[in-house]
């Protein structure tokens, strides 16, 4: 199993729950694929495009159950990113966790990343 993590809003999470999908951020929806990001790029993702957010959630998804909509490409320092081109269907999510500040404003991953 190759698990691959999103980070979103749980206002923006909740609606895709209600609709049984997740269509994207507006990242997502302007860049036409759903990003993702690997345990080891999960930190860096979060202080990079969400530091000093709160009221986040962090959506653990099997990777191998995507199928080919899901493509592993070069993004930040030539990393291969996981990017889904389709909406993600609530039941392929493992789970999904509060992800919290910490009092020095970084998010708080507790034990969901290895």
């Amino acid at each position: 199993m190759t698990l691959i993590y999103k980070i979103a809003p749980k206002s923006l999470w909740e609606d895709a729950v209600a609709q049984g999908a997740f269509t994207g951020a507006p990242v997502d929806l302007a860049d036409g694929y759903i990003h993702f990001s690997t345990a080891g790029q999960t930190r860096e993702t979060a202080a990079k495009h969400f530091a000093g957010q709160s009221d986040l959630v962090l959506a653990v998804i099997d990777a191998d159950g995507l199928g080919e909509a899901l493509k592993w490409e070069p993004s930040r320092g030539g990393d291969l990113f996981p990017h889904l081109y389709r909406a993600l269907r609530m039941d392929e999510v493992q789970s999904v966790h509060p992800l919290p500040l910490t009092s020095d404003g970084a998010h708080d991953f507790g034990e969901i990343l290895p």
